[in-house]
């Protein structure tokens, strides 16, 4: 009997392979599942979503090659601006103090301190109103092209540019006009009357002053980039051998915005008369001074800025 057992278990086949029932199935972990397969579709989306992100990369990127020295670049432009045209301001200014005062005649003060600069030129270049107007006016250039530096860094943009907005304006105007006011309250005591004392000013005036020199500052530093281009389309390549549209910018603008800013500077209540008595000439006097201030000097900053930055791009 147990013999007939064992050769009917020795007569059954063995089973090839154990496959379990759906009840009994058990399922890999995820973790060993094989990825499924991409498509092309799925593919052609994954790389534009990587160039999306480098691009993305790319615009939020610092143009901080070569900072330092284009911070230079801006100082050494603002400087060389500001040197050459701080001996004649400080004659013009010196002059307008001292006839307001009755210390000395327009014309004779303005003859008495260009002698001296032709004769004695380093009692004048080195004397404390020479350095009073070169701290205004190498204040107000370094300002400004700090802006266009501080722009094309955080832009992306090339070292070469130059901005014409609202934050150029805004901090242009305030180095301006705090160092211009500090400038006069100096200069009032050097050339004002003797043991006078100035009389207070009121707060319209400041405000006028204010709105002037603004003006000034805008038709300066905002227009030359927007109207240079226009007119050099306008200028014949014979023309623009001698000078181009942003030159001719740079000098135009600022002079013609004194027709309108000189008579807005007079006080409330003496506006009207001092515009029909005096403005031909107070606005002659102030192109004068401006010329030479934004005219010859913003050219000078202009064109020894974008030399330095051609060479840092």
């Amino acid at each position: 009997m147990k013999d007939g057992k064992l050769d009917e278990l020795q007569a059954r086949p063995a089973p090839s392979s154990f496959q379990p029932d759906e009840a009994t199935a058990v399922q890999a972990p995820s973790f060993a599942r094989a990825p499924p397969a991409l498509g092309p579709q799925a593919i052609a989306t994954t790389t534009m979503e990587n160039a999306d992100s480098k691009t993305h990369a790319s615009e939020t990127k610092w143009n901080t090659k070569n900072l330092a020295l284009r911070l230079g670049a801006d100082l050494v432009s603002a400087a060389s601006a500001a040197v050459l045209v701080a001996p004649i301001i400080s004659i013009i200014d010196r002059s307008i103090m001292e006839n307001a005062s009755g210390r000395r005649a327009l014309g004779a003060s303005l003859r008495s301190s260009l002698r001296t600069l032709l004769l004695r030129p380093h009692h004048i270049i080195l004397s404390k109103p020479v350095a009073l107007i070169f701290m205004l006016y190498g204040g107000t250039y370094l300002t400004a092209n700090a802006v266009d530096t501080a722009t094309s860094t955080v832009q992306n943009r090339p070292a070469t540019h130059v901005t014409s907005g609202t934050a150029k304006f805004a901090s242009s105007s305030a180095a301006n006009i705090g160092l211009c006011i500090y400038k006069d309250q100096v200069f009032v005591r050097l050339f004002g009357p003797p043991g006078a004392v100035p009389r207070p000013v009121a707060i319209p005036s400041y405000l006028l002053f204010a709105a002037r020199d603004c003006l000034t500052i805008f038709a300066s530093f905002n227009v030359p980039p927007l109207l240079g281009p226009v007119l050099t389309r306008h200028l014949s390549e014979e023309a623009q051998r001698y000078a181009s549209g942003q030159t001719l910018a740079q000098f135009a603008a600022p002079a013609a915005v004194q027709l309108v800013s000189t008579p807005g500077a007079a006080e409330l209540g003496d506006r009207w008369a001092a515009v029909r008595k005096n403005w031909a000439i107070s606005t002659a006097a102030r192109i004068c001074r401006i010329m030479p201030a934004f005219g010859v000097g913003g050219v000078v900053n202009v064109k020894v800025r974008k030399g330095l930055m051609d060479k840092l791009v």
